[in-house]
């Protein structure tokens, strides 16, 4: 079964309670008629309520017929998809990965994928420097979540790397390794020639380390 990203749920427990009882109200409700309803304290739905329409799920209504004195508060469920509901992100990612992975030249189709988000996405410093444009890419992984680390390749005579420390794609990278680090790899491509940057990313180093993939560059000074 595939894994199953989620967050807090607004559509069940509480707030799931109360949001039901909105939409099969034929009318909007006041916060006392839905507590009794539900059988709570009108403050534990006054508490969810005010979550409910910051998320746009419930939305407060002026009553239709004015009456002497303050009136109460009405509320209706807003029609439309829960916005807090669970997410499946990995699940679309994988059928994105499978797809790519059942082709004759995935690894190509791979490093494209990865090579347009790059280009969408990369800097937009327009670094003439190589040393900033490091930098560029140093601070677009950092976003992403892989925790890089500017280094120095001493065996190639001092040529930059990065050092990533974490994979946003571990999952993905342990088990179809040839697309994702692929994608991976045509991201940072795409990413430094988006601005026509004064460095390339020459290849990625999978697991270079247990702890650490490596991304090794070159310069334009030193072509």
């Amino acid at each position: 079964m595939p894994s199953r990203n989620t967050r807090p749920q607004d559509g069940t427990g509480r707030r799931g309670d109360i949001v039901r009882a909105l939409r099969t109200a034929a009318r909007p409700l006041p916060i006392a008629e839905i507590a009794d309803q539900l059988q709570v304290h009108p403050n534990t739905v006054r508490f969810h309520m005010d979550a409910l329409v910051a998320n746009g799920q419930v939305e407060p209504v002026s009553p239709e017929h004015r009456t002497p004195g303050r009136p109460p508060r009405l509320f209706q469920a807003v029609a439309g998809m829960n916005p807090t509901g669970p997410r499946h992100y990995r699940l679309l990612a994988e059928v994105l990965v499978d797809a790519i992975a059942a082709e004759p030249d995935r690894a190509d189709r791979a490093v494209e994928a990865g090579s347009a988000w790059g280009r969408k996405h990369g800097t937009a410093t327009g670094a003439h420097d190589s040393g900033q444009a490091v930098d560029d890419l140093v601070a677009l992984l950092d976003d992403i979540g892989f925790a890089p680390e500017r280094e120095t390749d001493r065996e190639s005579g001092g040529a930059p790397q990065i050092s990533l420390r974490n994979c946003p794609f571990l999952e993905f990278a342990a088990t179809e390794p040839q697309i994702t680090c692929a994608i991976h790899l045509g991201l940072m491509r795409g990413a430094v020639g988006a601005e026509e940057s004064p460095i390339t990313v020459e290849r990625l180093e999978p697991f270079a380390a247990p702890d650490r993939c490596v991304v090794h560059l070159a310069t334009a000074e030193r072509d």
